[in-house]
């Protein structure tokens, strides 16, 4: 057999069973994927060439759940100007990031604050430097040099998840052209403002999700009783502990003028420091 012999030999993928095209295949370590299967993966997953069609198994059952838990998260806040945003329920202590207004089509991943192990923001120069022509037209630099210059801002997540590591995007959309202008300070503020939002230390301490794990929810968001709370899994409960994962209602202290929560709830302050407002029972939840 010849070597475009082999090239042209029908192949099938490891998990729907589809016969998959002449461009269509995706080398596992054991297997093919197709497509459309991969499509179904997770944006940030980089192994997948090294991954068995067992732990690919594994990774869409992880995607299907994230699929339902997805419906009861409820963003609060929304960071970032490019083309990539981070939404954050701080209720729940979940997170998303995605470049989809749209979102719940493209299923993004659903992170637990308290996954995150590494926030690593960063702030690259480009410089670029400019020519004119001289009066026989020809292009030449300036002297002294003149520069176009713009300011980068990334950010890194270091994520505890069996699924993959790390998150990366770009945080600016403008980039500001000098660390004095108000772009820029205003992109420093907001990017504190997210690595403050995303510090775990300010939620309770949950489990990262696991594949195999049963997520009892239907295909739309469940109606919240008057009296019932969300677990950070997803799942709408009544009584003091969660009907499918087990964890403890927990107790929540929520300024009712601006929406400030300690980070400690054992340890309440008087009044709130973001406004003012003295703390009393009207800010339990």
């Amino acid at each position: 057999m010849g070597l475009f012999d082999k090239l042209f030999d029908k192949k099938e993928c490891a998990i729907c069973g589809g016969e998959i095209g002449l461009l269509g295949n995706r080398k596992l370590a054991d297997g093919n994927l197709c497509k459309e299967c991969a499509g179904k993966l997770s944006p940030f997953m980089t192994d997948r060439k090294q991954s068995t069609v067992e732990e690919i198994r594994q990774h869409l059952a992880y995607r299907e759940q994230n699929a339902r838990v997805l419906l009861g998260v409820k963003p609060t806040h929304v960071f970032g100007h490019g083309s990539s945003k981070v939404y954050v329920d701080t209720n729940r202590g979940l997170f998303f990031v995605t470049s989809h207004n749209n979102y719940i089509p493209h299923n993004p991943d659903v992170i637990s604050v308290t996954q995150v192990i590494g926030f690593r923001p960063s702030v690259h120069e480009q410089r670029e430097e400019l020519y004119h022509h001289d009066r026989e037209g020809k292009r030449v630099p300036y002297n002294p040099p003149r520069y176009r210059v713009e300011y980068r801002f990334n950010v890194a997540l270091n994520i505890n998840s069996p699924y993959f590591n790390e998150i990366s995007f770009e945080f600016s959309g403008d980039r500001p052209d000098s660390p004095y202008s108000e772009l820029y300070k205003q992109l420093e503020q907001e990017l504190q403002a997210l690595q403050s939002v995303l510090n775990p230390d300010n939620y309770q301490k949950v489990e990262p999700a696991k594949a195999e794990t049963p997520v009892a929810a239907p295909t739309t968001p469940p109606p919240a009783e008057e009296d019932g709370w969300t677990c950070a899994c997803g799942q709408v409960n009544r009584g003091k502990f969660c009907t499918n994962c087990g964890a403890k209602k927990p107790v929540v202290f929520r300024c009712d003028k601006c929406g400030w929560q300690p980070a400690d709830p054992t340890k309440l302050p008087k009044f709130c420091p973001n406004c003012g407002d003295p703390f009393n029972e009207e800010d339990v939840g």
